[in-house]
């Protein structure tokens, strides 16, 4: 099988290629999140594939109790030193989501920024919904934060070549049957390197369909993290609130 996120993920170079990442849409995207759930303070909420960690931190500062689960060493770690800087506590967990449970049971579960759909079977890409439904409380949220299929199909850039300083990173996109596919290269110092992502495209119809099996009801769906609504041609997002 093909695993290609536990090295990529564990690179330095993948935050470097994805360095200009925008802060003011994650908080955006919490901001609409809580406008449209019910949470209590200091209520429990679980980011399953926290990565850097942007969003965890940010609903620990809003004064939540954050649980943040990711494979990846590197990011954890990055994330735990921000966490540290923004001087609120989160609980890293360090765990593959296809075998991830705890005794702990939360209020809001988020799978955010395209964390989704990295496994070769739908079996287990949608075994992380029925995972945040068991971690869930009765009447507790869930939000996913997913590409929209037809925008990518429709936008896709086949190339994209970025250089800063000494180092030239170059980024082929490709779609092969139900994937989006990335081919990472990395040019510095006369060294080349090479990574690569693939993500199961799901269309909007498929992540309610899976959502409302695993049990939950859903709520209201977004087309981006502004709050607009979902337009099948030109949103770029999929942003689901379902609940328990």
């Amino acid at each position: 099988m093909d695993e290609w996120f536990k090295e990529w993920f564990d690179t330095d170079e993948y935050l470097n290629v994805y360095r200009n990442r925008n802060e003011e849409d994650a908080k955006k995207l919490v901001d609409l999140i809580l406008k449209n759930v019910n949470l209590k303070p200091n209520a429990p909420v679980l980011d399953l594939a926290c990565g850097a960690g942007r969003h965890s931190i940010l609903f620990a500062e809003k004064g939540f109790d954050v649980t943040a689960v990711d494979l990846s060493r590197n990011l954890l770690s990055v994330a735990y030193k921000a966490a540290q800087e923004s001087n609120v506590q989160v609980n890293f967990l360090r765990a593959d989501l296809r075998r991830f449970s705890i005794c702990t049971r939360f209020n809001l579960v988020i799978n955010l920024f395209t964390s989704f759909g990295y496994f070769e079977t739908d079996e287990q890409n949608f075994n992380i919904i029925n995972t945040a439904y068991n971690q869930l409380n009765g009447g507790g949220f869930f939000v996913i934060d997913f590409f929209n299929r037809r925008y990518i199909e429709k936008n896709l850039v086949p190339e994209s070549v970025n250089s800063y300083g000494n180092e030239k990173i170059i980024q082929k996109r490709f779609i092969a049957g139900n994937r989006v596919n990335k081919k990472i290269i990395i040019e510095k110092n006369g060294i080349k390197q090479e990574f690569k992502e693939s993500v199961r495209m799901f269309c909007k119809d498929e992540l309610m369909n899976a959502i409302s099996c695993a049990g939950f009801r859903i709520v209201r769906y977004f087309g981006n993290s502004d709050g607009s609504g979902f337009d099948l041609e030109n949103s770029p997002r999929i942003i689901i609130i379902a609940q328990k």
